[in-house]
């Protein structure tokens, strides 16, 4: 099957996503500028953005049994009528307090959106066409998330009228989904293994998603706020944060192919440490130069996203097919661990250090992971080339049932990780 008949199987759905990503893309960002406009200090800001990741980390958990008992169509539309409504409640009740348990309540809603999504995507999908679909799901995904950015300069961030159009545009996602002709699939609880299980089997693996969920968290969540911080405009400050998301689009598949044809391991250490030395020229630079903050924003996210694949990679390449569904949904909950911390960290850091203390954050993070994975290259020899698996990017604001799109075919998952540590 090709990739516009994989579109055309799913269409409604991945309008709805479409809508729902466009809206999710704006949220954040306006957050942020509108927190500086009002004045909130920057290890607040930090921690009212944090809110969102421990939300969605709990609706990472959560979702899928809500799903099971009561039905993929009826959670869609009860999680996009809070997920608007509590858009709404940011204008209304401007207080950091508020706008943290808000985001709480918008990261679980968005959580359990996604849930739907992808357990829908997988059973949607065939053998032929779930890793189209799968690339699909990234584009739109990175896609809307970036376009979304734009919409920021439709209205004044201090007004109310953003806050309208992003519950509109998540009231609107629900439409294609709800009056979809096809059936709503089954669903299966995706199985996990406990964390100390997968760390024993893959410590480069728990130990590269957490960090790079943290840098993720800390991009995302205060990106938009340091853009303003360094005095960039509103129309700069969305593109600034659009080309964060369209360099990880851009360079998501190329690095992930070079990846599976070398040693995946110094595919990670080069890629990170690279990431970490664009974190260093945005440190140093300051604002200087509007083309040197963008490029390097641009490489910065062209080299950051692809990490997370990569290590979710790495790690099915030490596993039997039938683990790694579950493997694979136990690094998700582990980076959204990781992007509940990144807000806070990057906040504090800018307090200490000023604008700059967000790249050093992110220079810090990326090269903790470089030096984790040399470190591991010590321990362990390489997998051999031709026993490696292939590929497989995966957005990291994504829940467990993701993991299931991304097999070749439908497994049964195993309920513990076996093999030798990684």
């Amino acid at each position: 099957m090709s990739m516009m008949a994989a579109i055309r199987s799913a269409w409604s759905l991945l309008l709805g996503l479409v809508l729902l990503m466009l809206g999710n893309g704006l949220q954040g960002t306006l957050l942020g500028v509108r927190a500086t406009l009002e004045g909130f200090s920057t290890p607040t800001t930090g921690v009212v953005m944090t809110g969102y990741y421990v939300g969605f980390l709990i609706g990472s958990i959560a979702g899928p049994r809500l799903v099971k008992n009561v039905g993929h169509i009826r959670v869609f539309a009860a999680l996009a009528s809070i997920f608007s409504a509590a858009t709404l409640m940011h204008g209304v009740f401007v207080e950091p307090f508020t706008w943290f348990a808000i985001r709480i309540v918008s990261g679980f809603a968005v959580a359990g959106l996604y849930v739907v999504v992808e357990s829908w995507l997988n059973d949607t999908a065939t053998n032929e066409t779930r890793g189209q679909l799968l690339s699909v799901y990234m584009v739109i995904v990175l896609g809307g998330m970036a376009v979304g950015q734009f919409l920021l300069n439709a209205a004044s961030p201090a007004g109310y009228e953003l806050f309208i159009l992003l519950s509109v545009l998540v009231s609107m996602s629900l439409v294609p989904i709800a009056l979809s002709m096809g059936r709503a699939p089954e669903f299966e609880t995706p199985a996990r293994v406990g964390w100390r299980s997968m760390y024993r089997s893959s410590p480069l693996g728990v130990i590269g998603c957490l960090i790079v969920g943290i840098a993720q968290g800390a991009l995302l969540g205060m990106g938009a706020v340091y853009a303003r911080t360094i005095g960039l405009s509103v129309v700069d400050v969305s593109v600034f944060m659009a080309m964060a998301l369209a360099g990880g689009m851009a360079l998501q598949w190329p690095v992930g192919h070079i990846s599976d044809l070398f040693d995946r391991r110094r595919v990670i250490t080069v890629t990170t440490l690279l990431a970490a030395g664009a974190a260093l020229v945005g440190a140093l630079a300051g604002t200087h130069s509007m083309l040197i903050i963008m490029a390097t924003v641009f490489v910065f996210g062209g080299l950051s996203f692809p990490i997370y694949s990569l290590c979710i990679a790495h790690t099915n390449d030490h596993l039997q097919p039938e683990q790694m569904v579950a493997a694979s949904g136990t690094l998700i909950l582990v980076a959204g661990i990781g992007a509940s911390i990144g807000p806070t960290l990057a906040a504090v850091l800018m307090s200490l250090l000023g604008p700059p203390g967000f790249f050093w954050c992110l220079f810090a993070v990326h090269a903790a992971i470089g030096v984790f994975a040399l470190y591991r290259m010590t321990r362990r020899a390489a997998v051999p080339l031709d026993e490696q698996n292939a590929y497989k990017a995966m957005p990291v604001r994504s829940t467990p049932v993701a993991a299931r799109i991304a097999q070749a075919e439908p497994i049964d998952c195993a309920d513990q990780v076996q093999g030798g540590r990684v």
